[in-house]
């Protein structure tokens, strides 16, 4: 029989191959950047657009945001922490983990429908807040924002470090921070977001390739490896059944859903995800990507797809771990390095050998890449648009919302109004758009010469020139944005590693400090009765409550707040911060706003005409919508009303798919489960085969569709080119 001899993930790779493979995969990445650059560039023409950089051309298929979904959700925590879970409470935690995160995605779906609707031409949420609610507001939601992301920055290399310097040899901390910060931020800098869409599509097919590796391996054994001491879900089956639970599980057994502990993570991790998606903005530019009916279609699909990760993964890796430390006589791992989120290397190197590290290394890298290429777009769009562009270097300090960036007059966007509009008496925006201006055309004709010294040559046009070399302008700063945010998370890391943080305890903690932005948030592009004041009591009172009742709990364990990294991760205290701060927010927020709105002169319509004003008066968002609309609507924009019936199909597919999901996994299949008790073999064996051929089907799903639909994409725009250079042509000899 063979006697596992282990203690701990043991270094086994050398720091030469190990960087050769990350720098490897880093070219790569590079390479497809590239690849996506020349498609905006020569396919579609619109890669000079800073626009693109921050939402991929807007048009992104529902297969490719999908993989972007199940790709940046899958941060080094849902491969490690998922499977610390399992390894705690048994089968319930790869369930809860798995539930816990995704009704988040499939729920964003309505907020995702209602943004594009209602604020088309948005980059950010906080775009949305800012026309709605004004400067406080929007300064303290960018407060907010930027905790989310630097909280889930920190989690994501955080785990992703750990792993990394505890499987390659005499790998400092140091050099693995700069090396995955290389890697995240060198695609983002080609081709913006759009790059990190067609990097997370490999990503995410080689995450669940190496997912089915391990599920092969640790429940088939079809190599017959001598080290693997498992092979069948019968074996497995039988060190669970023989290794003694925690107190909370019915009959101690890891082999049930009843368990306290379980639950409460449950609920913890329900309510936690809620801050960790709803606040970040990378998956608001995901929605801001794709067509309001796509990015619906997208986050659900991507939300299931998603699930089969830390579900199957941790149901593998999670459980292993017990039956290995069950037929060893002693745990693999400390309890230290089980919170470090180590189960699923060391039950890898166990089982695989050094493949498996190499597997294990393959799949932090992955998850690393696409959350931290996304959060690095994600801060960037931040920077560049609500405080570069809102605070530091506005083109137009004195705008007005409604008025024209160009001319500064008011815009009426019935066509007939505004020519009847008296030029002296109540001047309204006469500016033409920028695909009719007969100047523009001759500038750009001009600026695709080479000029003598070799630099472009200036914009002539004397409505839209100053501003296209504003947008030039930008389009520069947004490089810097990205170079600088790049190299802000080699010290945040660092900083973490420092202070003793675990994955764990950043993981839970995301809740208690941005919990109370959720409802708020979600009510800027919801509810048309709620104010500034609503939103800013809330998300304020809200944070403070939060801490406040997440210390006090903390200081009734002994030791108190003198212990403060045990004490506050224990998990009433995590319970009560997250519910405290997520509860007391969205009260405030309803309360406030319900006490301080203007009934009198409050017009639903006059609300949610401020955000459609958002956006890009170079490229007006009606001109994405003239297929759904037809051409009739060209640079007229469509109506609110016209908005709601084009997609009213698309928004209620989100809510009632929404509501059903969130039912069923939370409630429904929780409780059939519970009915079972303790899972006899045969059920566990189904329960295996379940959770394998989920992960099969999903593997199927997001490898063939997103790659069919943009190659589709690619030869439809390809035959309209030719088509349109056939008119050109034609219209030359006729002339």
């Amino acid at each position: 029989m063979l006697y596992l001899r282990h203690r701990g993930v043991r270094s086994t790779i050398e720091v030469h191959y190990a960087i050769l493979l990350i720098f490897g995969v880093g070219l790569f990445s590079v390479i497809v950047a590239a690849a996506f650059y020349l498609v905006r560039k020569y396919v579609y023409r619109d890669a000079d657009n800073v626009d693109t950089t921050f939402d991929a051309g807007g048009k992104v298929s529902i297969g490719l945001t999908a993989t972007t979904i199940v790709s940046q959700w899958t941060w080094s925590a849902t491969l490690l922490q998922s499977s610390t879970v399992a390894s705690k409470y048994g089968i319930s935690g790869p369930f809860w983990y798995g539930a816990g995160a995704t009704i988040q995605i499939i729920l964003f779906a309505i907020l995702s429908i209602q943004l594009k609707t209602k604020a088309p031409g948005a980059k950010t949420f906080l775009q949305v807040i800012q026309a709605r609610f004004g400067k406080p507001a929007h300064i303290v939601f960018c407060v907010f924002a930027g905790f989310t992301n630097i909280v889930v920055s920190m989690s994501l290399l955080l785990a992703g470090t750990a792993v990394i310097t505890s499987l390659v040899q005499d790998l400092s901390l140091e050099i693995a921070c700069i090396i995955l910060a290389a890697v995240i931020g060198s695609y983002p800098l080609i081709g913006g977001l759009g790059a990190t869409f067609y990097v997370s599509y490999f990503n995410t097919s080689l995450i669940f390739v190496m997912l089915i590796i391990l599920v092969v391996e640790i429940f088939y054994n079809p190599t017959q490896r001598e080290t693997n001491p498992l092979g069948s879900a019968e074996s497995v089956y039988k060190y669970l059944n023989a290794t003694v639970g925690p107190e909370g599980n019915s009959e101690q057994s890891y082999l049930t859903f009843l368990s306290s502990g379980g639950l409460m993570f449950g609920v913890i991790n329900i309510i936690g995800n809620f801050g960790t998606v709803f606040c970040d903005q990378s998956y608001w530019q995901s929605s801001v990507a794709a067509k309001p009916v796509h990015g619906v279609w997208g986050f659900i699909a991507g939300g299931l797809t998603w699930f089969a990760i830390p579900f199957t993964l941790s149901t593998t890796m999670g459980l292993s771990y017990l039956a290995l430390g069950e037929r060893n006589g002693v745990s693999l791992l400390s309890a230290d390095d089980v919170d470090k989120g180590l189960v699923p290397p060391v039950v890898a190197q166990v089982v695989l050998g050094k493949t498996g590290e190499y597997v294990m290394l393959l799949l932090i890298l992955m998850a690393v890449m696409s959350t931290g290429s996304a959060e690095v777009i994600a801060v960037a769009s931040v920077i560049v648009y609500d405080i570069y562009q809102t605070y530091v270097n506005p083109f137009r300090k004195d705008h007005v919302d409604g008025s024209c960036v160009f001319c500064g007059e008011r815009i009426i966007h019935d066509e007939q109004a505004a020519a009847n509009a008296s030029p002296g008496e109540d001047p309204v925006c006469r500016c033409k758009p920028i695909d009719e201006c007969v100047e523009c055309l001759d500038c750009r004709a001009m600026r695709k010469k080479k000029s003598p010294f070799g630099v472009p040559y200036p914009y002539t046009c004397k409505t839209h020139g100053l501003f296209q070399q504003y947008q030039d302008n930008l389009k520069n700063y947004k490089n810097w944005c990205i170079l600088w945010v790049t190299l802000f998370t080699i010290p945040l890391v660092l900083f973490a590693n420092a202070a003793g943080l675990n994955l764990g305890w950043m993981y839970l903690f995301t809740g208690v400090l941005i919990g109370s932005s959720v409802i708020p948030i979600s009510l800027s592009v919801l509810w048309d009765r709620v104010t500034a004041q609503g939103m800013i009591s809330g998300a304020v009172v809200g944070c403070i409550v939060g801490i406040v009742s997440w210390l006090a709990t903390a200081s009734t364990y002994p030791g108190g707040l003198n212990d403060f990294l045990k004490n506050t991760y224990e998990e009433v205290a995590m319970l009560v911060g997250n519910c405290v701060s997520i509860g007391v927010g969205g009260i405030v927020c309803v309360f406030v706003s319900l006490c301080t709105i203007d009934r009198k002169n409050h017009k639903k319509h006059d609300e949610w005409e401020k955000t459609r004003n958002i956006g890009n008066p170079l490229y007006p968002w009606a001109k994405k919508y003239e297929t759904d609309f037809g051409t009739r609507y060209s640079n007229k924009r469509p109506t609110q009303l016209d908005m709601e019936r084009m997609f009213k199909k698309a928004r209620h597919t989100a809510i009632i798919f929404g509501i059903l999901m969130s039912v069923g996994l939370i409630i429904v299949w929780p409780a059939v489960m519970a009915a079972l008790k303790v899972l006899k073999e045969d059920q566990f064996y189904y329960w295996t085969v379940f959770s394998q051929a989920w992960a099969f089907i999903a593997a199927a799903f997001i490898i063939i569709v997103p790659l069919v639909q943009e190659i589709y994409g690619i030869y439809k725009q390809t035959k309209k080119n030719k088509m349109y250079a056939k008119m050109v042509e034609s219209q030359k000899n006729i002339f």
